[in-house]
């Protein structure tokens, strides 16, 4: 059972088409003569951005209905479990006005799925808090803010760990529910295509067949 049934009831359904980014990042790296780490091939249907600080790329996590909707990231062929990581973190739009006036508190839970067309993996979540500046993970380029960086960026991450069986290709991880608590009052966020995550440093883990 999925935390939306809608999203149970079409696990095998094709969702829209999305305007989507393929991203593969950088060489693999093999830690031995069977086993590989390297970073994984996703389409991400939301890019926030790159790094500035760390030059990592950053993907929103949307919410959806259909594991279409998601990130879909790609397992490559492999004998036995494959192994999924990546950092799930907060998302905040950062406002130096409201810092100064005392206004910047924000706590965020958001909560996602990870799944296959057939079955949930795993139902990560992650727990950020702001308060200053120096709350923030990092720094997004791009954007019309001082330095060009963008008001949205991500906050203190999860690492999420996701083990997959040797017959599955590919992964999608979609947004649920964001619980925002902020000094002015709380909003719960469930409508699809809401950004309420980011995440980072995708890497699949497995031996090559």
């Amino acid at each position: 059972m999925t935390t939306r049934s809608s999203l149970s009831a079409r696990l095998g359904a094709a969702g829209p088409a999305l305007a989507a980014v393929w991203l593969l990042l950088g060489a693999s790296t093999g830690i031995s003569a069977q086993t590989r780490v390297e970073p994984a091939e996703f389409r991400c249907p939301a890019v926030l951005g790159v790094g500035v600080d760390t030059g990592k790329i950053y993907c929103d996590v949307l919410i959806g209905e259909e594991v279409a909707d998601g990130i879909i990231v790609v397992i490559p062929p492999h004998e036995g479990p494959a192994v999924v990581t990546f950092t799930l973190h907060g998302r905040h739009t950062y406002s130096e006005d409201e810092v100064a006036r005392g206004r910047g508190y924000a706590r965020y839970l958001a909560s996602t799925v990870v799944a296959t067309t057939e079955v949930v993996l795993s139902r990560p979540m992650v727990l950020a808090e702001f308060r200053s500046e120096a709350d923030l993970a990092d720094r997004v380029s791009g954007g019309a803010g001082p330095g060009g960086v963008k008001a949205v960026a991500p906050l203190a991450g999860e690492g999420i760990r996701i083990t997959v069986a040797d017959d599955v290709t590919e992964i999608s991880i979609v947004g649920i529910e964001l619980d925002v608590q902020r000094s002015d009052g709380r909003e719960t966020v469930s409508s699809a295509g809401r950004a309420i995550a980011v995440i980072s440093d995708v890497q699949v883990e497995y031996r090559a067949r």
